[in-house]
């Protein structure tokens, strides 16, 4: 059953031009073209890149984070309760007012005192800045050195000036040693953070990010099986140049570098309009939904591309409405809070609140009974036995 599949998968007419046979991408005269098991390397290379980032976050992210004031959090203990824990893991993090009513008369406590024990348990889980910032400086690193690589590897190619040559001569198209590794590093990196989405940190956009990784992977995958190389290479340069500045961004964010968080964030903004809604639509899309009409009649794995790269352009439209929601406060509060933190932040800032509350208070109540019992001969006559 297992073959069978295997021989329909395959079927020429799904992955080639008719009248092309696998046959005529064997390798020859010291040719090489791609093959599917080529794709098998992306595993192993991930996991190895998972070691290097756990290296990389403990010997150079860590101590450049702490070199930027970042310190790790010790965060306040919470006193233990079983009720509150068992709705907290099985009901809602984010207890409605009747719950919170409730869950007061159960556990004999204040609605107030279980509005904090619930805010203190999510900063339980909130990840601290340290860890962000480290997951911001891998990403950054990884970004900055596959960008430069892909300018190197394409700045000499024909077909990024001249996008006929995309498809000059498809599919016998032979892969050239920069576009394999191009290729290879890119999709180990994607299969990476699918491998380690649940220890990063969890955003509202979390689902949205799963989507994103897993049609960047197929939409890699089937472009190599296909021998869309070419074409692939472009869209991954095109992707890679505006996360640099992304992850920069994040990273002085964390590091309370506002105005340089806000210059950098501008300028990734700009390069991702100008990316994602520009050169992508109107050269990429046009480089593989209109050019290859001139040269082939429409065959199953122009169309399945096609889609894939539309679903990404509807991804790109969806960051670009929390990228326009961060640019406003940008420009119109003059800071930049990722929105996808919001109830984090909120969380954080009114936890903090109550303990300079608190704080404040205890001060108050000492400063009394210290006025107090040092000044009792400034209270007037006749009011010391009230």
């Amino acid at each position: 059953m297992f073959q069978t599949f295997k021989e329909w998968f395959w079927l020429e007419r799904f992955w080639l031009p008719p009248t092309i046979k696998w046959s005529d991408l064997e390798d020859h005269d010291g040719l090489v073209f791609v093959k599917p098991s080529h794709l098998y390397m992306t595993i192993p290379y991930a996991f190895g890149l998972l070691i290097i980032r756990h290296f990389f976050e403990k010997f150079i992210a860590t101590p450049l984070a702490k070199s930027f004031g970042i310190k790790e959090e010790v965060r306040k203990k919470i006193i233990p309760n079983t009720i509150l824990e068992n709705f907290f893991k099985h009901s809602t993090r984010q207890p409605s007012q009747t719950d919170i009513y409730g869950l007061a008369k159960k556990c004999n406590l204040t609605e107030r005192q279980v509005e904090r024990w619930f805010r203190s348990r999510r900063n339980q889980e909130r990840p601290c800045r340290m860890k962000k910032f480290q997951e911001a400086c891998w990403r950054f690193a990884f970004y900055l050195m596959i960008t430069a690589a892909g300018i190197v590897f394409l700045y000499d190619k024909p077909w990024v000036y001249d996008l006929w040559e995309v498809w000059n001569g498809y599919p016998r198209q032979p892969l050239l040693p920069s576009q394999y590794w191009y290729y290879i590093l890119e999709m180990s990196f994607y299969w990476s953070l699918i491998f380690s989405l649940g220890s990063d940190v969890k955003r509202k956009d979390f689902l949205a990010h799963v989507i994103h990784h897993l049609a960047a992977i197929s939409l890699m995958s089937f472009s190599w099986c296909a021998n869309y190389i070419r074409s692939g290479t472009l869209v991954m340069i095109v992707h890679d140049v505006a996360d640099i500045w992304l992850e920069s961004a994040k990273m002085f964010s964390y590091a309370g570098w506002k105005q340089t968080c806000n210059t950098l964030f501008l300028i990734f903004s700009t390069i991702f309009f100008i990316s994602r809604l520009i050169i992508f639509p109107f050269w990429i899309l046009y480089c593989t939904l209109i050019l290859p009409l001139h040269y082939l009649e429409p065959f199953f794995s122009y169309i399945f591309l096609n889609l894939q790269l539309m679903v990404l352009q509807v991804l790109h439209l969806y960051w670009c409405y929390f990228i326009l929601k961060m640019l406003r406060r940008c420009l119109f509060m003059k800071n930049i809070q990722d929105v996808r933190s919001e109830d984090e932040v909120e969380d954080e800032e009114e936890e903090e609140e109550e303990e300079n509350e608190e704080i404040t208070k205890g001060k108050g109540r000492d400063c009394l009974k210290n006025g107090l019992g040092a000044n009792r001969d400034l209270i007037p006559n006749g009011q010391h036995g009230h």
